[in-house]
């Protein structure tokens, strides 16, 4: 193998180590804020404050961290950005009342923010630079990661206080980025000599004139959809077994898992389906696939048709969102992956509150429709993008 595969391999795992690690630093605290909760004695209303800290903190720095991305690298964004979300995750369990958790969740928050960004950059780069559509590959370790992060923290929190299980996910994240930022670090970002290869010849002048940036709000609108779904399942997936169709407590647990498992699934060969159908086929078909998926899983009379239901949703919303920022980082860099993340961070915090309001109004099955719509939504773009997207 060249010296130059055996860099851009090396860069590619260690790219794959930091998006396996976001999502199980994240997942570590997510399953020790019922803790943390009682530890700060916060009522619900302020704890859900509190927790807008994490989303503040995400939405100010993604912006940020695309200017920075292109004043400095990526590559050191990452690695700085990994060991600020690696010290910040210890910092909850420290706290005593709800407004200090919300001001350390700001910090670990613009610093969860800020990776995303900055990694999904980096490898940005390199799928043009390699030239395959690998950029799944990625999401996947992130979910993985997720899984893991969860499913570790769920074992250990019977015997771990909150404060000894971070201080724990400090310790191996501070270890992965050193190991994993080295190769970062050592290595200059594969640069392109055009940034957006695989648009075709007579769409370029016009991206060129424009900068792209209608394009990309475009394409952060089908990370929007997609980022949506995810957040509406992981809220209220488990509530509809439960309360619509009788589930067990476990068998309603179990709704959520099928879904993260098969969007995980989905993207593990994401890069294989992309080769075969191409980004603008595999958004298309995603969209729809997800959208069929939703109806049954929100208006099946039978738990395991609902549950079936989760499954093919998440399959079907698994490559949208890196396919999304890909096309929005091919068009415009630090800032496209900026804004679709953005856009998709907005989606997930939009998902749980917009379903619960609609659940009001209506029903909870008839909110969770809303899901399939912009499913079908993301198609439709699909649709009228698949020349500019590429393939």
């Amino acid at each position: 193998m060249p010296g130059g595969s055996r860099d851009l391999a090396r860069l590619r795992i260690a790219l794959t180590a930091f998006f396996a690690l976001d999502g199980f630093v994240f997942a570590g605290w997510v399953v020790r804020i019922p803790a943390i909760k009682q530890q700060t004695d916060s009522s619900a209303g302020a704890l859900g404050l509190a927790l807008l800290g994490v989303s503040a903190g995400a939405v100010i720095t993604m912006t940020l961290t695309g200017r920075l991305c292109r004043r400095y690298g990526s590559h050191p964004v990452t690695v700085v950005c990994a060991v600020l979300l690696s010290l910040s995750v210890s910092l909850p369990p420290l706290t005593h009342s709800a407004p200090a958790l919300g001001a350390v969740l700001l910090v670990f928050g613009a610093a969860y923010g800020g990776i995303n960004v900055a990694f999904n950059s980096a490898a940005v780069d390199l799928v043009a630079a390699l030239r395959r559509p690998i950029m799944p590959s990625f999401h996947a370790a992130f979910s993985l990661g997720g899984m893991i992060g969860a499913g570790l923290g769920g074992l250990v929190a019977g015997d771990l206080s909150p404060t000894r299980h971070l201080f724990g996910l400090t310790l191996i994240g501070l270890l992965v980025t050193a190991v994993a930022g080295r190769v970062l670090l050592l290595q200059e970002p594969p640069v392109p000599a055009d940034r957006a290869p695989s648009l075709p010849e007579a769409h370029r002048p016009a991206a060129r004139r424009t900068g792209g940036r209608g394009l990309v709000a475009v394409f952060g609108l089908i990370a929007l959809c997609t980022a949506y779904g995810e957040g509406a399942m992981a809220d209220w997936g488990a509530l509809h077994l439960q309360q619509d169709l009788a589930a067990s407590s476990g068998v309603a647990a179990a709704g959520y898992a099928c879904f993260a498992l098969a969007m995980t699934a989905g993207r593990a060969t994401g890069t294989t389906l992309l080769e075969r159908l191409g980004r603008a086929r595999t958004v298309i078909t995603g969209g729809t696939v997800a959208a069929v998926g939703m109806l049954l899983g929100s208006l099946a009379p039978s738990v395991w048709a609902a549950l079936i239901g989760f499954a093919v949703t998440g399959l079907g919303l698994a490559n949208l969102f890196p396919v999304a920022v890909e096309r929005a980082g091919a068009l415009t860099g630090p800032s496209g992956v900026a804004v679709a993340s953005t856009f998709g961070y907005g989606g997930m915090l939009l998902g749980p509150p917009a379903i619960g309001f609609m659940a009001d109004w209506f029903s909870l099955p008839a909110a969770l429709t809303s899901v399939a719509a912009l499913a079908a939504v993301a198609t439709a773009i699909g649709v009228c993008t698949r020349r500019t997207m590429g393939t």
